[in-house]
């Protein structure tokens, strides 16, 4: 995708919601300066848990969890939040949609913080779906363009799938051990380790935050959702709901983590979707896109670091958590800010904007320089750990610098792209007039990207505070982390003066770059979004199929359907789990031979008869004789039911038949047909009579007997049993069959009546 990009700045009037403009912040802010209030007592090592009973039965409770790792991510959620939302309320000034926005941005930033906050793996889940659902809305905010429609449904998808995998993994991971509350998982982490579910348990967890955090082979869709506006491209997709996959696998590195298959499957799949997306990157010409691309490089880079089973690799794992939320954020609210002034992000048309926009250039160059990896800022220290921590990898020290350089000197050229090209040189000429953004929209980059400045100069402010408790959270043992800008000369410094080199030699010669890997795209058989799109059709070619087998709309077909899975699904579990049991006493009376007799010959005149009347008859000589069966054995309710059942079925078919065409008509004849019914219909009766069998060959259960007859009479003063059954412990069953049976009674009422005034207008 790299033609020229239609500016998505909003046009039209104010809907009376300017005062939501500046209310909205109050809520990140408010929630970001509660959650300072405990930044104390997390670095003193304390952590904080809630908890409520939500559904005891199944052990899931709505727990709450603040430690180092978590607090790091929430004060990031609602600080960077803060900014979004003040940037949003001008960005989309006289949107009518605006209100719709907040409401949706809102409910992404809830579920971001009950994902990060949760302590119980159920919970996590139903707000890590929240953030799937939310960010759909988001992404197809504007959905009047087909564009953010599809790209919306990918990413609901693609996240959505791999949620439900995830999902698996928790229910497994709780099962053993023992417990669904991460606090109490991970202080057991060995015992699962050694379990014979840990390998299906790591990769279905896997799957869920490889999805979420776009891991290859899943990292085209994020690219993808920058059709959304950039507002939240900058919220969802640099510094929160892509990161969700990251603190996932943060979170569950003391269970999981320590192994070979997590420590090569996180550095395998992190190094190839870092180094690729970074070369991705380079061949954008849209500046958002290009962005949204160093994005999945950051995301592929913090998987890798996570793999590692060394302090100084989470450590760098965790600093640049914080170093690519300043610096992304502030780079895509740039990027949105040039798109608005200008009313276009393509590359090739910017120029000499840094005299029209000086405020947002600077912000743009604080946070390129961060990016870029260049002191005194915080990204040359998290630079510097990621080449320090890549070094002291005992597995694959070789494999995993020479990725992380690949990817950051790419990165270089990326940051110079969006830094010089448009805002230095000559000015260009723009589809609108460029000028400075109002302050609520500049503050937030300038903030940011400042904040990058300072954390670099003085590193042991969030060094301390916020790195070394999060280290310890994911590690789950104490740890001293020192933050540094300067180590000296070693081979990190060494390996950050090469990126830079290299960086500004592939900025230098971007275009034949670009047109090499917009060349190599071309002649791949498939790239992850062409895959995407095949799949989808051929789902949807064989959902056509297979609706066209199944639901051809002929109910002898949907019975046949249902009644042949039935006899394959559960005659086939029977015998698979060896469930077939034969009863020791066959004594049956005589007379009772007698109706069965008059069952047989009655299913054997359904199944040759040529006539529907015939074929009435005889099932109706079947419900019959199961009537007399029910009263020979004591049932004379349930005989009475079955009766009145058979009459009604007699009357209506009776009225129905004259208005149905004939057999032959609907091909409802042939021998083939007829003995197919046949052996689908003997196999049905045939499963259900085993599972009768099998249900008596075991010893009857009267727990349920006994509490009823415990219970009928002092709870529900009855002592007719089943009718306190029907009417007081099965109330609202009850209420429903008597509605099935009422608008039956109508619906016959209804056709008799109809034939009644058919037959008087003749």
């Amino acid at each position: 995708m790299t033609g020229p990009a239609a500016s998505e700045a909003p046009t039209g009037h104010g809907s009376g919601t300017a005062a939501l403009r500046w209310l909205a912040p109050a809520l990140p802010l408010a929630l970001f300066l509660a959650l300072l209030t405990l930044l104390p007592a997390i670095t003193g090592g304390q952590t904080v848990r809630v908890a409520w009973s939500w559904v005891p039965s199944l052990d899931v409770q709505l727990s709450f969890y603040v430690d180092g790792l978590s607090l790091l991510f929430a004060l990031l959620i609602t600080g960077i939040g803060t900014f979004i939302f003040l940037y949003a309320g001008t960005y989309l000034h006289g949107h009518p949609r605006l209100a719709r926005f907040y409401l949706y941005l809102t409910l992404f930033m809830a579920s971001m913080l009950g994902l990060v906050l949760a302590d119980n793996l159920i919970t996590l889940f139903v707000f890590w779906e929240l953030t799937t659902v939310s960010s759909y809305l988001l992404i197809g905010f504007d959905c009047e363009k087909a564009e953010a429609r599809r790209n919306a449904l990918q990413a609901l998808l693609v996240t959505g799938i791999g949620g439900l995998a995830m999902l698996a993994g928790f229910i497994l991971l709780g099962t053993a051990a023992g417990s669904f509350e991460l606090s109490e998982i991970n202080a057991s982490g060995a015992a699962i380790r050694e379990h014979a579910l840990y390998l299906p348990i790591l990769a279905l967890v896997l799957a869920g935050a490889f999805t979420k955090s776009a891991q290859f082979p899943f990292h085209f869709w994020l690219p993808n959702a920058m059709a959304a506006p950039t507002p939240v491209s900058a919220y969802l997709h640099s510094a929160t709901m892509v990161k969700a996959g990251i603190y996932l696998m943060a979170r569950v590195h003391p269970t999981l983590g320590g192994t070979d298959w997590w420590m090569w499957t996180l550095l395998l799949f992190g190094a190839v979707t870092a180094v690729w997306a970074s070369l991705m990157a380079v061949r954008q010409t849209d500046l958002k896109l290009m962005l949204a691309h160093t994005t999945v490089m950051a995301l592929g880079t913090l998987t890798m670091f996570l793999g590692a089973e060394v302090k100084i690799g989470i450590a760098a794992a965790v600093t640049f958590i914080l170093v690519h939320s300043l610096y992304k954020a502030s780079m895509f609210l740039v990027v949105g800010i040039i798109d608005h002034e200008t009313g276009t992000r393509e590359v090739d048309r910017l120029g000499g904007l840094r005299r029209a926009m000086p405020i947002t250039f600077l912000a743009a160059a604080a946070a390129g320089f961060s990016m870029a990896g260049f002191p005194p800022f915080l990204g040359f220290i998290g630079k510097e750990l990621k080449y320090e921590g890549a070094l002291a990898i005992t597995h694959a020290p070789v494999f995993m610098t020479a990725a992380a350089l690949a990817a950051n000197a790419l990165m270089v050229a990326v940051a110079a792209t969006v830094v010089f090209r448009p805002f230095l040189g000559q000015r260009t000429e723009t589809p609108r007039v460029a000028h400075e953004a109002p302050w609520s929209m500049w503050i937030g980059p300038a903030v940011l990207a400042t904040l990058g400045l300072v954390f670099g100069m003085a590193p042991g402010i969030v060094g301390v505070r916020l790195v070394e408790p999060t280290v310890e959270a994911i590690l789950y043992r104490p740890e001293d982390v020192s933050l540094k800008l300067w180590h000296g000369i070693n081979l990190p410094l060494m390996l950050s003066v090469l990126t830079v080199l290299l960086g500004l030699a592939a900025y230098r010669w971007r275009k034949p770059l670009a047109g090499g890997l917009n060349w190599l795209v071309r002649v791949l058989p498939t790239t992850g979004d062409r895959a995407y799109d095949a799949v989808l059709s051929g789902m949807m070619a064989f959902a056509t199929w297979q609706s066209g087998v199944l639901q051809n709309g002929r109910q002898r077909r949907y019975l046949l359907v249902v009644v042949a899975t039935f006899v394959l699904a559960v005659g086939g579990t029977l015998v698979a789990f060896d469930g077939v049991a034969w009863p020791t006493n066959w004594s049956v009376p005589l007379y009772a031979w007698g109706v069965l007799a008059l069952i047989l010959a009655g299913a054997a005149g359904a199944i040759f008869t040529r006539s529907r009347l015939g074929a009435v008859t005889a099932l109706g000589a079947v419900g019959t004789g199961s009537a007399v069966l029910f009263l020979m054995y004591g049932a004379p309710d349930v005989a009475m039911t079955q009766l009145m059942v058979e009459t009604l079925v007699v009357v209506i078919v009776a009225l129905v038949l004259p208005h149905l065409p004939g057999l032959a008509s609907r091909g409802h004849s042939g021998r083939f047909g007829r003995w197919r019914d046949c052996v689908v219909a003997v196999g049905a009766g045939t499963v259900v009579a085993l599972l009768v069998l099998a249900v008596t060959t075991v010893p009857l259960d009267r727990d349920l007997t006994t509490f009823f007859e415990q219970a009928s009479v002092p709870e529900a003063f009855g002592r007719n049993i089943v009718n306190v059954i029907l009417v007081d412990f099965r109330a609202i069953d009850t209420f429903g069959e008597v509605a099935v049976v009422a608008i039956a009674g109508l619906a016959s009422f209804a056709l008799v009546k109809s034939a009644r005034r058919r037959r008087g207008a003749k």
